[in-house]
């Protein structure tokens, strides 16, 4: 609502902006395009009317537009006019009334003029400098002081009386620095925040017209922390009617009152004995302080001055040196210093050297380089009642650092005005750190996104990527990610979408370039290798316009900001078949005076990557590349087809083929046909660049026959090329028998319907007479002896036991026997036996061993390492306190970090063999007597802790609250999947077996760790523990730590014996051979119940998959592959299928 006149004023997808017709010029319109009046502005409600317009282009009177305010009236604010009476009525705090000047109403007279009275309306100009004058006021608080900002003339007296309040010298100077006259006199009483009257710092005259006690024109009473008054080298002051009185002021000294005295003229003599109550507490200085000597650093200045020797040695204290930043030579020692603490100096105390005769120092660091410091030094000394013991300071004196290495340069932007020249502009650092500043350009060519040579941009699916060249900061491009089509084609309504200036697309052009080449950027620095032998360097200037292939090397070698991409580095393993190998570019660099280079000789359409560096000649160092990535324009004609078209036909197609532009703006995204029948209308047909490659040009099919003409034309990331002159062809008749190729397939597809079934069926029937057939690892019944149940597995009783010969230099050993329940099946027999051939492979100390098999005679019987403290997660639980009461105690540190060592070897060693555990927790984890961890289990894992598992979607149980995200939601178990369940692993460490997600459901823990949610760090967790943790369960699997890698993390940590007996130390001896002579598996990952380390879904949640290619090992006959169920590799469980 304004003026009476409800109408929207905000743009919106509802409400556009009108576009007036060409007879309006630059003035407004109705909504019906009638122009406005010319005096209105953002519109009007009727046309050429004055009094309808939405607001104002001058002033607004009577209800109407004027151009200026008509006799009588006045503008006031800049948009409407009052009259001379309103004008009067009119006033803001500490202004009584406005005045009339120049034909506006105003606050105040502008400079140069003042009132002509003082409750006068009109200005008069002054006789050089205009005085304002102010009445007089008791200051006791900042607020207060406000009302003297501009005030040069007091007429009356000055009272001030602050006695509390932080950092205020710098307000009053601002607000009471323009005093130069009091007429009355000055009282300064109870300030016990001002430690100077500096801030006064332009009073020149006190008249003394009426004088305090009839006396005295300046006083200065009970001013606790007042120690200075002027400095009188700069200052002058005249008192032309009056005496001085200095009362209750113990740090003042009386060289200040003195000096005051001699200054301002006071007529009466001199009297000390008056002023005795003052400086009482003050050691005023009586000797200055000699600097001996100084040395400077960019970052540091030392200095040493001669020892102050009070009479009494013992009265001397210590020495403070003030110090502070002085960009001119006009700082007195006690500007910036308040009462009440605040002090605009840096301090360092000086201790005393234990030897009289060493002269005191000190270093002040931490400074900046190429700047003046004011400094000085006062001796600290002993206040003793009844003794006055004189002080020591020195002068200021001003000392300034050496340069050193700028900071970065500014607001670095690029553009490029011709296909080979881009011009590049920047601002100075804000710290040049020296008066010797140059630039240093570097700049280097950048491959293409390699994704877009991955897409088919042919696809209604997919945006065609088109970049344009850099106007601006960086490279302006559209977005190039495959982006769905509008399905909806939502309606815009009756207005048009508001058009964006050419600032907000260029801005936004830029946001978008500098988003996706930083992000481009960044994964190709993180992923660079660097040299190994790499060595950090000093930066030397290079010569101009030399290659930058080592100078920039020497500048990044000293520097945190990452070189530019080196391409070739990432080609290692070699590109895709049709991605292009990355080519690797030099760097070029060239040295700049100015804030401006233009660099020619580059590649049309081509995006660079430009640092520029800010360099001191005097220190020869420079700082970090401040960059930017710009693309040059597209070359004319680069992207037309070279050559001519030919074709090859046959019956219903054709093969058009054309050369590819070789030197393109950027990359071929896809080519265009155009072809037409002589009497049909023309068609239009898409080649992507992986069609083109693999055919050299494109196959037209489904032609009726007939004489064809046909256009083609390449489209690149700069747009489209031109179209070739039109190629002719001839498609001829069609003869063929379609009736016998479509019985000829039928025949072969009934064929196949009929031998999958009874293949399937053969191959069923022949897996339930799979036999076992012993070999080296089978033991007599007769050496076993049962001595007692551990517990009931899913496949029958563990007994440990004892067993004769099983181990080598022993006669009998202590081992657990995994027995078959007698009413057990075929198939269930020999999936138990299936797990112990796979044990036999297993020659690890951190991985539970097979010891033997009996598989002669009933029940069978697997003999295993014993494991005496059982497993994992029970002994956890076993050191948790009795009593809820007790304090919990968790495993020393150096204890949980041997466990991951342990955990993670045997991990490490299954992985190096192909294996994934899937199932990696504290129940499948087994310790033995002297507390070493192993990976494995008895078979009773999964029966006694049965509610750790769930059943997801009618599939075999699942450990959920141990498994990655990328396992949950594709059902994909890698290396890395067992590497977050490390993490679990520790966790469960760390609490002493909890479970994991307390509180939550299965389906809820299945939800919020698919959503990245993570375990809370335990109480009482170690730091080194917990991000360990965090490692193994980075979102992405791809950034979590390898087992190897995590061991290498810890293992200063772990105990001497397991670099004996580690997998990690002693890969070799564990890869190459295995426990017994029995043939080695050749792993395959094609073949069912193995687990990759290449991601494949599982069947089931079995814990390690072996890979075999038709044994399993020695004497072990296959099923068929589809009859081959999966395996846990040390789990006595049922299938879960």
């Amino acid at each position: 609502m304004f003026n009476h006149n409800y109408s929207y004023r905000c743009w919106s997808s509802r409400h556009c902006q009108k576009e007036c017709p060409e007879a309006c010029a630059r003035r407004a319109c109705t909504a019906a395009g009638e122009c406005c009046h010319p005096q209105c502005l953002g519109g009007c409600t009727a046309a050429a009317d004055a009094t309808a317009c939405a607001a104002c282009m001058h002033y607004h009177h009577g209800g109407r537009c004027v151009p200026d305010c008509p006799a009588g009236t006045y503008r006031f604010e800049g948009w409407r006019c009052i009259s001379a009476e309103l004008c009067s009525r009119v006033h803001l705090p500490y202004f009584d009334r406005f005045v009339i000047h120049a034909g506006e109403c105003m606050s105040e007279c502008p400079s140069g003029f003042t009132r002509s009275t003082i409750d006068s309306m009109r200005c008069s100009a002054c006789d050089g400098l205009c005085d304002k004058y102010c009445e007089e006021k008791v200051i006791d608080s900042v607020d207060a002081a406000q009302s003297l900002k501009g005030c040069t003339v007091i007429r009356g007296n000055l009272h001030i009386n602050i006695r509390r309040g932080h950092n205020m010298v710098s307000e009053l100077e601002s607000f009471m620095g323009l005093i130069q006259r009091v007429t009355g006199y000055v009282l300064i009483r109870h300030s016990h925040t001002l430690s100077s009257l500096s801030f006064l710092k332009n009073l020149r005259y006190i008249d003394g017209e009426e004088l305090l006690d009839d006396s005295y024109a300046f006083a200065a009473f009970d001013n606790q922390q007042l120690q200075y008054l002027w400095d009188w080298k700069q200052h002058n002051l005249t008192i032309r009617n009056g005496s001085l009185l200095f009362q209750a002021n113990p740090r003042l000294c009386m060289s200040e009152i003195h000096a005051m005295w001699n200054k301002t003229g006071v007529r009466s003599h001199f009297e000390e004995k008056d002023f005795r109550n003052n400086g009482d507490r003050a050691s005023c200085e009586s000797t200055v302080l000699q600097f001996k000597s100084n040395s400077t650093r960019s970052t540091r200045i030392k200095l040493t001055w001669l020892r102050y020797r009070p009479p009494d040695y013992r009265d001397l204290i210590s020495f403070v040196v003030y110090y502070k930043e002085a960009p001119f030579q006009n700082i007195s020692a006690f500007e910036g210093q308040e009462g009440c603490g605040s002090n605009s100096w840096n301090m360092v105390d000086v201790e005393l050297h234990e030897d009289r005769d060493v002269d005191p120092g000190v270093l002040l660091s931490n400074l900046k380089p190429w700047t003046q410091y004011a400094v000085f030094v006062k001796a600290i000394t002993l206040m003793v009642e009844d003794k006055h013991t004189p002080g020591a300071k020195s002068k200021v004196v001003y000392i300034h650092t050496s340069p050193a290495a700028p900071s970065m340069p500014l607001d670095v932007r690029a553009y490029s005005n011709s296909s080979t020249q881009l011009v590049v502009r920047w601002s100075p650092p804000l710290s040049p750190n020296g008066n010797h500043t140059y630039y240093l350009l570097l700049w280097q060519q950048q491959n293409e996104d390699r994704e877009l040579y991955k897409h088919n941009y042919c696809s209604k699916e997919l945006k065609v990527p088109i970049r344009i060249a850099a106007k601006g900061v960086g490279d302006q491009e559209e977005d190039s990610k495959p982006t769905k089509q509008d399905q909806e084609g939502g309606d815009p309504g009756s207005c048009c979408p508001c058009p964006k200036s050419a600032e907000d697309l260029e801005a936004e052009a830029a946001d978008a370039s500098y988003r996706k080449v930083f992000e481009n950027f960044l994964h190709n620095s993180i992923f660079t290798p660097r040299p190994p032998d790499r060595r950090r360097r000093d930066v030397v200037a290079g010569a101009p316009n030399a290659t930058v292939s080592r100078g920039a090397e020497r500048l990044y070698a000293n520097s945190s900001v990452a070189p530019p991409l080196r391409a070739g580095r990432l080609n290692s393993s070699g590109p895709a078949p049709l991605v292009p190998p990355l080519q690797q570019f030099d760097f070029m660099e060239q040295e700049v005076g100015e804030r401006e280079l233009q660099i020619s000789g580059l590649q049309p359409f081509t995006v660079y990557r430009i640092d520029v560096h800010a360099c001191n000649r005097q220190v020869r160092h420079c700082s970090a590349a401040e960059w930017v990535f710009s693309r040059t324009k597209p070359a004319e004609r680069a992207d037309d087809i070279p050559g001519q078209v030919t074709w090859e036909g046959h019956e219903d197609w054709v093969s058009l083929h054309w050369p590819e532009p070789p030197r393109p703006n950027g990359l071929i995204l896809m080519y265009e046909i155009k072809y037409r029948l002589a009497s049909e209308s023309e068609k239009h047909e898409c080649v992507s660049r992986q069609m083109y490659q693999e055919q050299r040009g494109a196959r037209l099919s489904n032609l009726t026959p007939g004489n064809y003409s046909a256009l083609v034309r390449a489209t690149s990331l700069a747009g489209n090329g031109s179209w070739t002159p039109p190629v002719s062809f001839y498609v001829a008749e069609r003869y063929e028998s379609v009736l016998y190729i479509l019985i000829f397939v039928f025949i072969i597809i009934l064929l196949i319907c009929i031998a999958i079934p009874l293949l399937f069926i053969f191959n069923k029937k022949r897996s339930v007479f799979i036999l076992y057939v012993p070999d080296e690892w089978e033991v007599a019944r007769e050496k076993i002896k049962l001595a007692r149940e551990l517990g009931q597995g899913s496949f029958g009783m563990v007994y440990e036991g004892l067993a004769k010969g099983v181990v080598k230099d022993e006669a009998e050993t202590r081992v657990a026997v995994k027995t078959v329940n007698e009413s057990a099946s075929m198939r269930e027999r020999i999936e138990f036996l299936n797990e112990a051939s796979v044990m036999k492979e297993f020659n690890c100390h951190h991985v539970v061993r097979l010891l033997g098999v009996v598989s002669q005679g009933q029940p069978t019987l697997v003999i295993m390492e014993l494991m005496t403290r059982g497993d994992l997660k029970s002994y956890l639980r076993s050191l948790r306190p009795k009593e809820q009461t007790e304090t919990l105690c968790l495993p020393p540190l150096k204890k949980m970090i041997q466990m991951a060592g342990e955990i993670a070897d045997g991990m490490a060693y299954l992985h190096a063999n192909k294996f994934v555990h899937r199932d990696l927790a504290a129940r499948n984890c087994m310790v033995t007597n002297d507390f070493t961890v192993k990976i494995g289990d008895f078979g009773m894992t999964r029966d006694i802790y049965e509610t750790d598992y769930y059943r997801k979607g009618g599939k075999g149980l699942l450990p959920v609250r141990w498994m990655s995200p990328e396992s949950l939601k594709d059902g994909v178990f890698t290396t890395n999947s067992d590497v977050w369940s490390f993490g679990v692993v520790m966790w469960e460490v760390v609490t002493l077996a909890e479970q994991p997600y307390q509180g939550m459901s299965n389906e809820q823990v299945l939800r919020f760790v698919m959503d990245g949610g993570v375990l809370e760090k335990p109480e009482h967790c170690p730091h080194l523990i917990f991000e360990l943790m965090r490692l193994c369960w980075q979102f992405n699997p791809k950034m979590r730590p390898s087992f190897p890698e995590i061991i290498g993390s810890v293992e200063e940590e772990l105990q001497p014996s397991f670099r004996d007996l580690s997998f990690f130390y002693n890969q070799a001896t564990h890869t190459d051979t295995p426990p017994t002579p029995a043939p080695s598996l050749a792993q395959s990952p094609q073949t069912p119940g193995s687990a990759p380390s290449t991601p494949a879904p599982p069947a089931s949640t079995a814990d390690i998959q072996p890979a075999a290619n038709g044994e399993t090992g020695a004497g072990l006959r296959l099923p068929s592959p589809e009859e081959l169920p999966s395996y846990a590799h040390m789990n006595g469980r049922k299938n879960n299928c």
